[in-house]
């Protein structure tokens, strides 16, 4: 294995690599648990809200006032902070206090997968730095699976409490392994000030990668924010059999993860103009195919399959050009992508429910398809401007 961290035997270097992929899935539970508290539907958005807003905001804040410290011991404060966050919403006495966790949880989950993902390049190689990260996210959409299938089962038979207390006995250790095996220094270690690391904001191409994401991201939930009442009122399928397409949907996310993966390990990000095209088509599809079954539930599908490819190839593109250009703003890099997740989530939302709102649902796929288009556009851009960028050295 080569390009490991000093003194990080082999067989070390993939026990790490396994414990990333635990704290992910970890990190997932925790978020996608709140949907089955046992609380009003209303509420339960609340919570994941909660979670989600300061997570895409405090990500890369975290990153940036950090960067004066060592990466193991910003990891150890985090998995500190998660593992409290995680009991406190356990052991919540109120709806307030588990409020609190949630926004604490929130703001350390991203900011500490984004730091462990920074050790992996040095951990396994920088070609074969894809797959591990692949695994890592992918390791989401499991708990994604887990959390809306298992949760489900303990919060109707034993109580929603039981599978906190599971989240919080995994979140324990899982950070107890990480922090007994993981290296305590590496390569990218160098104290970095803010303003070093906001440099990174200057190269276009990553601006332009950004908006790829959020375009991109956003023209799937255009549509997949309102995918519950789609199937309902337009496909006409009933409760139950929301729920186990939603399964299947989430199994079928865990494939996209990998297949980002695949993607950039073999094409990059030059791949994902004929990705989002091809997430154009599905969309533009859905609306052609109106109600009729199956073929459009088949759509929906084959747009779980397309959903994440951009993952790990923007990821990758972050991490590249840190690397190439700017060292010490690696952590910054690597939090660039749940920012751009998470506001590709709430524009793509946001877009969706003015459709909704305005033309009505049906419509929802002819928006998302323009998205997409736009996005495969700015990949486009991207290509463009980060050939300009190495051809300047």
């Amino acid at each position: 294995m080569e390009e490991t961290v000093t003194g990080v035997t082999p067989g070390r270097a993939r026990l790490c690599v396994a414990l990333l992929v635990l704290m992910g899935f970890a990190l997932g539970c925790s978020e996608f648990l709140a949907e089955e508290m046992g609380v009003s539907l209303a509420t339960a958005g609340q919570l994941i809200s909660l979670f989600a807003l300061p997570y895409a905001v405090m990500t890369p804040v975290l990153a940036l006032v950090t960067g004066r410290f060592r990466r193991y011991s910003v990891m150890l404060v985090y998995l500190v902070l998660f593992c409290v966050g995680n009991a406190v919403s356990a052991f919540a006495p109120g709806f307030g206090v588990l409020l609190a966790a949630r926004v604490l949880l929130g703001s350390v989950s991203g900011a500490l997968l984004a730091v462990g993902v920074t050790f992996i390049p040095e951990l396994v190689g920088a070609k074969r730095s894809s797959g591990a990260i692949t695994l890592v996210y992918a390791s989401y959409s499991v708990a994604l699976i887990v959390a809306t299938s298992l949760g489900k089962i303990l919060a109707s038979t034993v109580g929603w409490h039981v599978a906190m207390y599971g989240a919080f006995a995994l979140s324990l250790v899982a950070s107890v392994l990480l922090a007994v095996f993981m290296p305590r220094s590496g390569k990218t270690d160098e104290p970095a000030t803010a303003r070093e690391q906001a440099r990174l904001f200057g190269e276009p191409s990553i601006i332009a990668s950004m908006l790829v994401f959020v375009f991109g991201i956003g023209s799937v939930y255009t549509f997949y924010g309102y995918v519950t009442p789609y199937m309902e009122q337009v496909l006409g399928m009933d409760a139950v059999a929301v729920s186990g397409a939603l399964v299947v949907y989430g199994a079928i996310t865990f494939g996209s993860n990998l297949l980002s993966g695949w993607v950039d390990m073999r094409f990059g990000i030059k791949a994902l103009v004929a990705d989002f095209l091809a997430q154009a088509a599905i969309l533009a599809g859905l609306y052609v195919v109106g109600s009729s079954m199956p073929g459009a539930l088949v759509l929906v599908m084959l747009l779980g399959l397309v959903m994440y490819v951009a993952s790990i190839p923007s990821v990758s593109h972050f991490m590249d050009v840190a690397r190439r250009r700017y060292p010490k703003a690696l952590t910054l890099a690597s939090s660039l992508e749940p920012l751009s997740f998470n506001v590709g989530i709430a524009f793509g939302t946001f877009v969706g429910g003015v459709v909704v709102s305005g033309p009505g649902i049906r419509a929802v796929g002819q928006v998302g398809a323009v998205l997409a288009v736009v996005a495969a556009t700015l990949v486009g851009v991207t290509l463009a401007l980060t050939k300009r960028e190495e051809s300047r050295g």
